[in-house]
This record gives structure tokens, C-alpha cells and sequence, in this order.
């Protein structure tokens, strides 16, 4: 074990490890704060976590360089935990909302020792991305109220609604002001400015200052002082009453942080061209959290904007994570009385642009072009979330997209994904492709997929590019045996095809039926980019011209 983790912790370039991990501090401090305070939990409970969960998780995961912390999905939900224990047992209900934390560490390390880290990227397009949407429009909502100059977030998407008319019919002038203020500033901060200085801080800072400047003590709502510290342990306490509660309480926060976890482990797969352990993720993401509730912090799992922004600043190993949770706390104790002012509504304001981010836009612009079935999908379970229940909401999703698939299924043979390089595998390539990709000399990669390709052939298609040479000049996608393409591989396939034009690589598509190609085309795909060929004899010999190793061919090409 000690072997495996200095294997894990060792980087090529060690000064962009502590950079990234300093960078993802500043990034990952205004976005704790603002979490602990929509929870009800407090703001320590979310830097606690954010603490906490990052460095158990870099430590014990399976992605190495994976930021792990409080998120929206699991902020939205333990809100509603806190409401409900706090509420009925004002005494020990945050010692139990606590608890209900621990039991999710415990439901996602029996995943990973299980091996069941595949099945949670394994779910339809449609229905991860309702879901996630049903997520942010709930943090929004919930923060509405807030950022009008309630006192606290709602509980329920009903109490905020039937809050709003209330708060707009009774004004508070200075905090509308400054609550505005810090959203014009994360929603209108021009991207290649936010790259450099995080929204989220500026908001802070900026918001926190201009209501201390502007306005007299009390007209703008703050926080309050935070009792930042060493953590106290947190005994769990379980009424015999409420274990069962407690026991799908925690269930329900293991699988949703197994999911956002899993999610952002493959957005880290695509851009670091490597593959996670996602068995290895779960137990990680676990001992995180039991550890987050041993000492009140907040639930959390793997965090897209943090990943990304450590991965942009030079990180390849948990190193970096590790460093950002040395950092923040670092931090903390230097500016724990700095905290204490900042307005409750620029933290709703943060909270509602994590709401908006995580909505899935692209999707939801572009869902009726791909497919009415995948549209009607995404929008039940986006409604299921928002007013009814998450766990509802993804069984019922699941369950229609998998009846829905079976029926298309019936036919059809059996499914394949594979990448051929100039090796060959003399099962799929004729000798006279097998000379063309010999002779390519490593410039051409074949990534041939045959039979019907349902959503869980997405996870393989994400596995077998980031297993790609990225010496090759050309991809060749040959579709010839492809009877069916399902809306999530569609999708799938579209990130590998943009990914690679990206970096300025040909992309040859071959043998794909109107049917298929169609699909692919509702994407969104740019085809004046891409070379699509009936024969994949064609596209070879187009892929070896465009590898540039067509003089040295001969007659073997013609």
C-alpha cells in the first residue's frame, strides 16, 4: 500500500503540483463557505469538508488528479437532511445529519470493494443529465430567498416559490444591491479573465467590501463569526426511530456522490488521456466523507470545476489535492475573522451560479434534435427531481430508457469496441488494410465499433480513447458494423471527435448508414471538418494520405 501511494504521489514537474494545489485552494475556499451556509450546517461544516473529503480522497482514490469536495448535488441534499433532524431534534439533529454522512461513506466504500464503480457511468445521457439539471435548478431555487433577503434558504422547492412574491413585495434595497452586484460579476467576468482570477473570490471580496463601505452594520445580513478551529469528533448518534431514515438518507448521498464522482472522474479522464479506477475512486470517496462526518464537515465528491482547474494548472498527481487541502486550511485559520463578514446573499449569489453551471445547457439546447425519446426522458426526470424525490427520479428514468432499449435491442447482435493500431487484429482488417496501417507507421489509429451501441459502450468508447497514441496524425471511427447508435454514444463519440480535431488531428469516419450518420449529424457535429466514407479500404487510404506517408505507399494504396 505504501509502495502503490508514493507510486501515485510521485509527479514529473513537483512546483505544478503545488501550484495547482494553491490554485484549487483559492477556487475551492469562496465555493466551501458558500455550500456550508446553504446546507444550514454552517459555513465551518463546509471547509471542514472541503478539507476533509479533498485529502482522504487524493490519498485513497483511484483518480490522480480528481478534486474532491462539497458539491451542489450533495449540498442540496443534505440541506434537506439538516431541515428535517435539525427541526425534530434541535439538540443532537446536526449529530445525526452528521451520521447520515458517515453511512454514505460506508454505502461507497461496500461499492468499491464490490466492484460496482462501473455501473454508475454506465446510465443513459438522458437520464444523468435530468438529473443534473433537476440538481442545479434545486440549489437555485433554494437560493432564491436568500439572495431576495430571506434569512435562510428554503427547504422545499415550494417554500421558495411561494416565498419570492413576499421578498419582492417587501424589498431590502441594500442587499438586492449588493446580491445583484456579485452575480453581474460571476455570470459577466469574461472567460479569459475568470481563468486567471476565480469569479467566486472577486465576488466575495468585492461584495464583502462594498457592503462594509456602503451601507451601515446591520442593513446587510452577514454570516456571523464562525468558530474555526481544529475539528471536534462528532460521536454518531442514531435514534432507533429515525435508523431507517438515516440508513436511506445515506444510501441516497452514497449513490448521488458515487455518480458526481464518477462523472467528473471521466471529465478527468479526457483531459489527462488517462483511465481512473473507479472501484478504487469509490473506497476513496468514502473514507473521505466518513472522515468529513467524524468531524462535522459536509459530504462531497469529486468537484468538476476544482478537477479542471487543477488539471489547467500542471497537475498529474493527488499531489496537488493533497497540497489544496494544506492550503485551505492554512487559509482558514488566517482569515477565519474575515469569514465572518461576508454577506449571506453574495454566498447565495455563489450558490446560484454553481446551480446554473451545473444545469446541462448544452444538452437541453440541442435534446429535440438527437432524439424526441432521450428528450422526454430528460425532462421526466428533471421534473421527478426538482418536485418529487432524486431516488424516484433516477429509477423511473432508468427504467424507461432500459424498457425502451430492449425493444430496440431485439435483432440485434452483439456489441464490440475495439482500437486497432498497425498491429492489427486479422479478425477485423483484410490483409490489404493491415498493409495500409503498417505502412501509416503508427500515423492512423482504426477505432472500430460493431453491433448496437446502447449507453453502457459509452464508458468502453471513453476508455478506449484515452488508451489512443497521441503520436497518431489520424483517426479513423469505422462504423460499417454499427447497427444501432443509442443518443449517449452518439454523444460520446462526439466528445472524441471534437477532442481530436481539436488538437489538429484528421478525423475519417467510414461505413456509417444514413440512419447512423443522421444521428451523429443532430449532434451538432461540424461535418465540413470530417471525412465520411462509404468503403473503409476508401478512408484508409484517405487516412494514409493524410498522415503525410503516402509517397512511401506505392501501388499497395491504389
Amino acid at each position: 500500500m505504501n509502495g502503490l501511494l508514493s507510486g501515485r504521489l510521485k509527479s514529473p514537474n513537483p512546483s505544478k503540483e503545488i501550484f495547482a494545489g494553491v490554485t484549487t485552494a483559492v477556487v475551492s475556499l469562496p465555493m466551501a463557505v458558500a455550500f456550508g451556509v446553504a446546507s444550514g450546517a454552517g459555513a465551518q461544516a463546509g471547509i471542514y469538508g472541503a478539507v476533509l473529503v479533498g485529502f482522504f480522497a487524493a490519498i485513497f482514490g483511484g483518480t490522480n488528479t480528481l478534486i474532491s469536495e462539497p458539491t451542489g448535488p450533495m449540498t442540496v441534499l443534505i440541506a434537506a437532511v439538516v431541515v428535517r433532524m435539525t427541526s425534530r431534534y434541535p439538540e443532537y439533529g446536526l449529530a445525526m445529519v452528521f451520521t447520515v454522512v458517515m453511512v454514505a461513506g460506508i454505502v461507497q466504500i461496500l461499492f468499491g470493494v464490490f466492484k460496482l464503480g462501473k455501473y454508475f457511468t454506465m446510465m443513459p445521457y438522458s437520464v444523468i443529465s435530468g438529473f443534473m439539471s433537476g440538481i442545479g435548478l434545486l440549489l437555485v431555487f433554494n437560493q432564491l430567498p436568500v439572495l431576495l433577503g430571506a434569512d435562510s434558504s428554503a427547504s422545499t422547492v415550494y417554500d421558495a416559490l411561494s416565498s419570492i412574491p413576499g421578498l419582492i413585495a417587501a424589498p431590502s434595497p441594500a442587499e438586492w444591491l449588493i446580491g445583484f452586484f456579485a452575480l453581474a460579476i460571476l455570470f459577466l467576468t469574461p472567460r479569459r479573465l475568470a481563468r486567471k482570477i476565480p469569479p467566486q473570490l472577486v465576488a466575495l471580496v468585492l461584495g464583502s467590501l462594498g457592503a462594509i463601505i456602503l451601507f451601515p452594520a446591520g442593513d446587510v445580513r452577514s454570516i456571523g463569526e464562525i468558530g474555526i478551529g481544529l475539528p471536534k469528533l462528532v460521536v454518531p448518534h442514531i435514534r432507533p426511530s429515525e435508523l431507517v431514515q438515516i440508513l436511506i438518507d445515506g444510501t441516497i448521498l452514497g449513490v448521488l456522490g458515487a455518480i458526481d464522482s464518477s462523472l467528473t472522474a471521466m471529465i478527468a479522464d479526457s483531459l489527462t488521456r488517462e483511465h481512473h479506477d473507479s472501484n478504487r475512486e469509490l473506497i476513496g470517496q468514502g473514507v473521505g466523507n466518513i472522515a468529513s462526518g467524524l468531524f462535522g464537515g459536509l459530504p462531497g465528491a469529486g468537484a468538476t470545476m476544482g478537477t479542471v482547474v487543477n488539471i489547467q494548472s500542471g497537475a498529474r498527481s493527488p499531489m496537488a489535492a493533497i497540497i489544496r487541502s494544506l492550503v485551505l486550511v492554512l487559509f482558514v485559520f488566517v482569515l477565519a475573522p474575515v469569514i465572518g463578514h461576508v454577506p449571506r446573499v453574495v454566498l447565495a449569489a455563489i450558490a446560484v451560479r454553481v446551480g446554473f453551471n451545473i444545469l446541462d445547457w448544452s444538452f437541453l439546447g440541442r435534446a429535440h434534435k438527437i432524439s424526441r425519446t432521450a428528450t422526454l426522458i430528460m425532462y421526466a426526470v428533471m421534473i421527478l427531481t426538482v418536485f418529487v424525490d432524486l431516488l424516484v427520479a433516477v429509477a423511473v428514468g432508468v427504467f424507461i430508457a432500459n424498457i425502451i432499449t430492449i425493444e430496440r435491442l431485439s435483432g440485434h447482435p452483439a456489441t464490440r469496441v475495439r482500437t486497432i493500431d498497425p498491429s492489427g487484429d486479422p479478425v477485423v482488417v483484410s490483409a490489404d488494410e493491415q498493409r495500409i496501417l503498417e505502412q501509416a507507421e503508427g500515423g492512423i489509429i482504426l477505432f472500430h465499433l460493431s453491433g448496437p451501441m446502447i449507453f453502457g459502450v459509452a464508458q468502453a468508447i471513453a476508455r478506449e480513447a484515452s488508451a489512443m497514441d497521441e503520436n497518431a496524425d489520424v483517426l479513423l471511427v469505422d462504423l460499417t458494423e454499427v447497427s444501432f447508435l443509442s443518443t449517449t454514444v452518439a454523444l460520446g463519440l462526439e466528445n472524441l471527435i471534437n477532442e481530436t480535431l481539436a488538437e489538429g488531428k484528421t478525423v475519417i469516419i467510414s461505413g456509417a448508414s444514413p440512419e447512423v450518420r443522421e444521428k451523429l449529424k443532430r449532434t451538432g457535429l461540424k461535418h465540413a471538418n470530417l471525412d465520411f466514407y462509404q468503403s473503409r479500404m476508401d478512408a484508409l487510404n484517405r487516412g494514409l494520405e493524410a498522415s503525410g506517408k503516402m509517397s512511401q505507399a506505392g501501388n499497395s494504396c491504389t
